[in-house]
Protein backbone atom coordinates (compact mmCIF):
# COMPACT_ATOMS: atom_id res chain seq x y z
CA UNK A 1 0.00 0.00 0.00
CA UNK A 2 1.43 3.41 -0.95
CA UNK A 3 1.99 6.02 1.78
CA UNK A 4 -0.69 8.19 0.22
CA UNK A 5 -3.26 5.38 0.25
CA UNK A 6 -2.24 4.34 3.75
CA UNK A 7 -2.72 7.88 5.06
CA UNK A 8 -6.13 8.12 3.44
CA UNK A 9 -7.13 4.78 4.98
CA UNK A 10 -6.05 5.95 8.44
CA UNK A 11 -8.12 9.13 8.12
CA UNK A 12 -11.39 7.22 7.79
CA UNK A 13 -13.48 7.95 10.85
CA UNK A 14 -15.56 5.27 12.48
CA UNK A 15 -18.90 5.54 14.21
CA UNK A 16 -18.69 6.50 17.88
CA UNK A 17 -18.16 3.41 20.10
CA UNK A 18 -21.21 4.25 22.25
CA UNK A 19 -23.47 4.65 19.23
CA UNK A 20 -26.29 2.07 19.33
CA UNK A 21 -26.53 1.94 15.54
CA UNK A 22 -23.52 -0.11 14.53
CA UNK A 23 -23.83 -2.84 11.92
CA UNK A 24 -27.00 -3.66 10.04
CA UNK A 25 -30.44 -2.82 11.34
CA UNK A 26 -32.10 -5.65 13.27
CA UNK A 27 -35.49 -5.59 11.57
CA UNK A 28 -36.88 -8.36 13.78
CA UNK A 29 -36.16 -6.24 16.83
CA UNK A 30 -37.42 -3.04 15.18
CA UNK A 31 -40.71 -4.53 13.96
CA UNK A 32 -41.34 -6.06 17.37
CA UNK A 33 -41.43 -2.55 18.83
CA UNK A 34 -42.95 -0.91 15.75
CA UNK A 35 -45.08 -3.34 13.66
CA UNK A 36 -45.97 -0.48 11.28
CA UNK A 37 -42.46 -0.79 9.82
CA UNK A 38 -43.14 -4.29 8.43
CA UNK A 39 -44.84 -3.28 5.15
CA UNK A 40 -41.77 -1.23 4.19
CA UNK A 41 -39.28 -4.09 4.57
CA UNK A 42 -38.21 -6.13 1.55
CA UNK A 43 -35.20 -8.06 0.31
CA UNK A 44 -32.68 -5.91 -1.52
CA UNK A 45 -30.48 -6.87 -4.49
CA UNK A 46 -28.10 -8.87 -2.32
CA UNK A 47 -30.90 -10.77 -0.61
CA UNK A 48 -30.89 -9.07 2.80
CA UNK A 49 -33.74 -7.22 4.49
CA UNK A 50 -33.85 -3.47 4.02
CA UNK A 51 -36.17 -0.58 3.23
CA UNK A 52 -36.38 1.69 0.21
CA UNK A 53 -34.33 4.66 1.38
CA UNK A 54 -35.75 6.72 -1.48
CA UNK A 55 -39.23 6.40 0.01
CA UNK A 56 -39.82 9.22 2.55
CA UNK A 57 -42.55 7.23 4.33
CA UNK A 58 -40.24 4.23 4.74
CA UNK A 59 -37.45 6.42 6.13
CA UNK A 60 -39.86 8.11 8.53
CA UNK A 61 -41.16 4.77 9.80
CA UNK A 62 -37.60 3.46 10.24
CA UNK A 63 -36.79 6.50 12.36
CA UNK A 64 -39.88 5.90 14.47
CA UNK A 65 -38.91 2.26 14.98
CA UNK A 66 -35.34 3.21 15.96
CA UNK A 67 -36.58 5.75 18.50
CA UNK A 68 -39.08 3.32 19.99
CA UNK A 69 -36.55 0.48 20.17
CA UNK A 70 -33.43 2.27 21.35
CA UNK A 71 -34.62 5.45 23.07
CA UNK A 72 -37.84 4.39 24.89
CA UNK A 73 -40.00 6.73 22.82
CA UNK A 74 -43.74 5.97 22.73
CA UNK A 75 -44.79 8.62 20.21
CA UNK A 76 -42.90 10.25 17.38
CA UNK A 77 -44.17 11.93 14.24
CA UNK A 78 -43.34 14.92 12.05
CA UNK A 79 -45.43 16.96 9.57
CA UNK A 80 -45.16 16.08 5.90
CA UNK A 81 -42.08 17.46 4.15
CA UNK A 82 -40.25 18.31 7.36
CA UNK A 83 -36.70 17.10 7.96
CA UNK A 84 -36.46 13.44 8.95
CA UNK A 85 -32.83 13.19 10.08
CA UNK A 86 -30.59 10.11 9.95
CA UNK A 87 -30.53 9.05 13.60
CA UNK A 88 -27.10 7.32 13.68
CA UNK A 89 -25.37 10.56 12.70
CA UNK A 90 -27.33 12.60 15.23
CA UNK A 91 -26.47 10.07 17.94
CA UNK A 92 -22.77 10.40 17.08
CA UNK A 93 -22.97 14.17 17.62
CA UNK A 94 -24.48 13.74 21.09
CA UNK A 95 -21.91 11.12 22.11
CA UNK A 96 -19.02 13.29 20.92
CA UNK A 97 -20.21 16.36 22.83
CA UNK A 98 -20.69 14.15 25.90
CA UNK A 99 -17.00 13.24 25.55
CA UNK A 100 -16.24 16.94 25.19
CA UNK A 101 -17.89 17.62 28.56
CA UNK A 102 -16.11 14.61 30.03
CA UNK A 103 -12.73 15.93 28.89
CA UNK A 104 -13.21 18.81 31.34
CA UNK A 105 -14.58 16.59 34.10
CA UNK A 106 -11.60 14.30 34.78
CA UNK A 107 -12.82 11.90 32.08
CA UNK A 108 -16.22 11.34 33.71
CA UNK A 109 -19.22 11.85 31.45
CA UNK A 110 -21.51 14.40 33.13
CA UNK A 111 -25.01 12.96 33.32
CA UNK A 112 -28.32 13.98 34.82
CA UNK A 113 -30.45 17.08 34.98
CA UNK A 114 -27.53 19.26 36.10
CA UNK A 115 -26.50 19.39 32.44
CA UNK A 116 -28.46 21.87 30.34
CA UNK A 117 -28.12 21.87 26.56
CA UNK A 118 -29.48 24.29 23.97
CA UNK A 119 -30.41 22.82 20.58
CA UNK A 120 -30.30 25.72 18.11
CA UNK A 121 -32.83 24.71 15.45
CA UNK A 122 -34.46 21.77 17.20
CA UNK A 123 -36.71 21.09 14.20
CA UNK A 124 -40.03 19.27 14.11
CA UNK A 125 -38.23 15.99 14.86
CA UNK A 126 -36.72 16.90 18.27
CA UNK A 127 -33.98 14.30 17.72
CA UNK A 128 -31.10 15.77 19.74
CA UNK A 129 -33.19 16.21 22.91
CA UNK A 130 -34.57 12.67 22.56
CA UNK A 131 -31.09 11.14 22.36
CA UNK A 132 -29.59 13.43 25.01
CA UNK A 133 -32.37 12.78 27.50
CA UNK A 134 -32.52 9.03 26.84
CA UNK A 135 -28.78 8.35 26.95
CA UNK A 136 -27.52 10.98 29.41
CA UNK A 137 -30.60 12.31 31.27
CA UNK A 138 -29.68 15.90 30.28
CA UNK A 139 -32.14 18.78 30.23
CA UNK A 140 -32.73 20.59 26.94
CA UNK A 141 -33.92 23.88 25.52
CA UNK A 142 -34.99 23.51 21.90
CA UNK A 143 -35.25 26.68 19.82
CA UNK A 144 -36.56 27.17 16.31
CA UNK A 145 -37.76 29.99 14.05
CA UNK A 146 -40.57 27.83 12.63
CA UNK A 147 -43.86 27.70 14.56
CA UNK A 148 -44.88 24.36 13.06
CA UNK A 149 -41.56 22.81 14.11
CA UNK A 150 -42.04 24.04 17.67
CA UNK A 151 -45.61 22.72 17.75
CA UNK A 152 -44.49 19.31 16.44
CA UNK A 153 -41.60 19.10 18.93
CA UNK A 154 -43.96 20.07 21.76
CA UNK A 155 -46.30 17.22 20.80
CA UNK A 156 -43.39 14.77 20.89
CA UNK A 157 -42.35 16.01 24.34
CA UNK A 158 -45.89 16.03 25.76
CA UNK A 159 -46.66 12.50 24.56
CA UNK A 160 -43.50 10.91 25.94
CA UNK A 161 -43.12 10.58 29.69
CA UNK A 162 -39.35 10.30 29.26
CA UNK A 163 -39.19 13.85 27.89
CA UNK A 164 -41.75 15.63 30.06
CA UNK A 165 -40.12 18.20 32.29
CA UNK A 166 -36.79 17.63 30.54
CA UNK A 167 -37.27 19.55 27.29
CA UNK A 168 -38.50 23.14 26.92
CA UNK A 169 -39.32 24.48 23.46
CA UNK A 170 -38.84 28.17 22.68
CA UNK A 171 -39.82 30.00 19.50
CA UNK A 172 -37.12 32.29 18.11
CA UNK A 173 -39.03 35.37 16.95
CA UNK A 174 -36.00 36.95 15.30
CA UNK A 175 -34.79 34.71 12.50
CA UNK A 176 -31.30 36.22 12.36
CA UNK A 177 -30.57 35.68 16.06
CA UNK A 178 -29.28 32.53 17.73
CA UNK A 179 -29.11 33.19 21.48
CA UNK A 180 -30.74 36.59 21.85
CA UNK A 181 -34.45 36.12 22.49
CA UNK A 182 -33.88 32.51 23.60
CA UNK A 183 -31.51 32.55 26.56
CA UNK A 184 -32.86 34.53 29.48
CA UNK A 185 -30.80 36.98 31.51
CA UNK A 186 -28.34 35.16 33.77
CA UNK A 187 -29.45 31.76 32.37
CA UNK A 188 -26.59 29.25 32.43
CA UNK A 189 -26.21 26.38 29.94
CA UNK A 190 -23.43 23.85 29.60
CA UNK A 191 -23.59 23.13 25.91
CA UNK A 192 -25.10 24.13 22.58
CA UNK A 193 -25.66 21.86 19.56
CA UNK A 194 -26.65 22.89 16.06
CA UNK A 195 -27.16 21.47 12.58
CA UNK A 196 -26.84 24.50 10.29
CA UNK A 197 -28.70 24.66 6.97
CA UNK A 198 -26.17 23.33 4.48
CA UNK A 199 -27.04 25.29 1.35
CA UNK A 200 -27.15 28.95 0.31
CA UNK A 201 -30.28 28.80 -1.86
CA UNK A 202 -33.24 26.63 -2.78
CA UNK A 203 -31.62 26.01 -6.17
CA UNK A 204 -28.39 24.77 -4.59
CA UNK A 205 -30.34 22.46 -2.26
CA UNK A 206 -32.29 21.02 -5.20
CA UNK A 207 -29.15 20.53 -7.29
CA UNK A 208 -27.43 18.77 -4.39
CA UNK A 209 -30.40 16.45 -3.88
CA UNK A 210 -30.46 15.65 -7.62
CA UNK A 211 -26.75 14.77 -7.65
CA UNK A 212 -27.13 12.59 -4.59
CA UNK A 213 -30.05 10.61 -6.00
CA UNK A 214 -28.46 10.27 -9.44
CA UNK A 215 -25.19 9.03 -7.92
CA UNK A 216 -26.95 6.47 -5.76
CA UNK A 217 -29.34 5.19 -8.42
CA UNK A 218 -27.00 5.63 -11.41
CA UNK A 219 -29.99 7.17 -13.16
CA UNK A 220 -30.74 10.71 -14.30
CA UNK A 221 -33.69 11.98 -12.24
CA UNK A 222 -34.71 15.59 -12.81
CA UNK A 223 -36.99 16.18 -9.78
CA UNK A 224 -36.02 13.78 -7.00
CA UNK A 225 -38.11 13.31 -3.86
CA UNK A 226 -36.12 14.26 -0.78
CA UNK A 227 -36.15 11.06 1.26
CA UNK A 228 -35.23 12.98 4.40
CA UNK A 229 -37.52 15.91 3.58
CA UNK A 230 -36.79 19.40 4.84
CA UNK A 231 -38.35 22.86 4.79
CA UNK A 232 -36.50 25.82 3.28
CA UNK A 233 -35.23 27.04 6.66
CA UNK A 234 -33.94 23.53 7.43
CA UNK A 235 -32.07 23.07 4.15
CA UNK A 236 -30.80 26.48 3.10
CA UNK A 237 -30.09 29.98 4.33
CA UNK A 238 -28.66 33.06 2.66
CA UNK A 239 -24.90 32.70 2.64
CA UNK A 240 -25.16 28.99 3.38
CA UNK A 241 -23.52 27.09 6.21
CA UNK A 242 -20.40 29.27 6.18
CA UNK A 243 -22.20 32.55 6.91
CA UNK A 244 -24.64 30.88 9.34
CA UNK A 245 -21.82 29.49 11.52
CA UNK A 246 -19.85 32.73 11.27
CA UNK A 247 -22.82 34.74 12.59
CA UNK A 248 -23.46 32.21 15.36
CA UNK A 249 -19.82 32.42 16.50
CA UNK A 250 -19.96 36.23 16.63
CA UNK A 251 -23.15 36.23 18.68
CA UNK A 252 -21.83 33.53 20.99
CA UNK A 253 -19.18 35.91 22.35
CA UNK A 254 -21.94 37.94 24.04
CA UNK A 255 -22.89 34.77 25.95
CA UNK A 256 -19.32 33.61 26.54
CA UNK A 257 -19.63 33.37 30.32
CA UNK A 258 -23.15 31.85 30.19
CA UNK A 259 -22.21 28.69 28.28
CA UNK A 260 -19.27 26.30 28.63
CA UNK A 261 -19.11 24.79 25.14
CA UNK A 262 -20.66 26.14 21.95
CA UNK A 263 -20.71 23.55 19.15
CA UNK A 264 -21.92 23.23 15.59
CA UNK A 265 -21.83 20.64 12.84
CA UNK A 266 -19.71 21.63 9.84
CA UNK A 267 -20.75 19.55 6.86
CA UNK A 268 -18.32 21.09 4.37
CA UNK A 269 -14.65 20.97 5.36
CA UNK A 270 -14.01 24.05 3.19
CA UNK A 271 -16.03 26.09 5.71
CA UNK A 272 -13.62 25.37 8.57
CA UNK A 273 -11.16 28.06 7.48
CA UNK A 274 -13.79 30.79 7.80
CA UNK A 275 -14.96 29.42 11.17
CA UNK A 276 -11.40 29.37 12.54
CA UNK A 277 -10.78 32.93 11.38
CA UNK A 278 -13.98 34.14 13.05
CA UNK A 279 -13.14 32.30 16.27
CA UNK A 280 -9.77 34.05 16.28
CA UNK A 281 -11.49 37.41 15.76
CA UNK A 282 -13.82 36.88 18.75
CA UNK A 283 -10.90 35.64 20.85
CA UNK A 284 -12.24 32.19 21.70
CA UNK A 285 -9.97 30.70 24.34
CA UNK A 286 -10.16 27.05 23.29
CA UNK A 287 -11.25 25.48 19.98
CA UNK A 288 -11.70 21.83 19.13
CA UNK A 289 -12.55 20.11 15.85
CA UNK A 290 -13.98 16.61 16.17
CA UNK A 291 -14.19 14.36 13.08
CA UNK A 292 -17.26 12.18 12.64
CA UNK A 293 -17.98 9.36 10.20
CA UNK A 294 -21.07 7.44 9.11
CA UNK A 295 -20.42 4.82 6.45
CA UNK A 296 -18.89 6.62 3.47
CA UNK A 297 -19.96 10.04 4.75
CA UNK A 298 -17.62 12.17 6.83
CA UNK A 299 -18.31 15.41 8.66
CA UNK A 300 -17.03 17.19 11.72
CA UNK A 301 -18.20 19.31 14.58
CA UNK A 302 -16.46 22.40 15.86
CA UNK A 303 -16.49 23.43 19.51
CA UNK A 304 -15.33 26.60 21.23
CA UNK A 305 -15.35 28.18 24.67
CA UNK A 306 -14.65 31.62 26.11
CA UNK A 307 -13.91 30.29 29.60
CA UNK A 308 -10.37 30.37 31.00
CA UNK A 309 -8.85 27.21 32.47
CA UNK A 310 -9.65 28.44 35.97
CA UNK A 311 -13.23 29.25 35.02
CA UNK A 312 -13.61 25.83 33.40
CA UNK A 313 -12.47 24.08 36.57
CA UNK A 314 -14.80 26.13 38.75
CA UNK A 315 -17.70 25.44 36.38
CA UNK A 316 -17.15 21.66 36.37
CA UNK A 317 -16.76 21.44 40.16
CA UNK A 318 -19.88 23.48 40.86
CA UNK A 319 -22.24 22.04 38.23
CA UNK A 320 -21.21 18.57 37.06
CA UNK A 321 -21.24 15.18 38.72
Amino acid sequence: MSNKKKAKHQEKVKIHPRNKHTGRYDFDELTKECPALKPFIALNKVGTESIDFFNPEAVKMLNKALLMTHYSIDFWDIPNNYLCPPIPGRADYIHHVADLLGSKNFGRLPKGEAIKCLDVGVGANCIYPIIGVSDYKWNFIGSDIDKISIKSAEAIVNLNGLLKGKVELRLQERSKDFFYGILQKDEIIDLTVCNPPFHSSAKEAEESATRKVNNLTHKKIENPILNFGGQSNELWVEGGEERFVKKMIKESKKFGKSCFWFTSLISKSANLKSAYATLEDVEAIEIKTIPMGQGNKSSRLIAWTFLTSEEQQTWAKSRWK
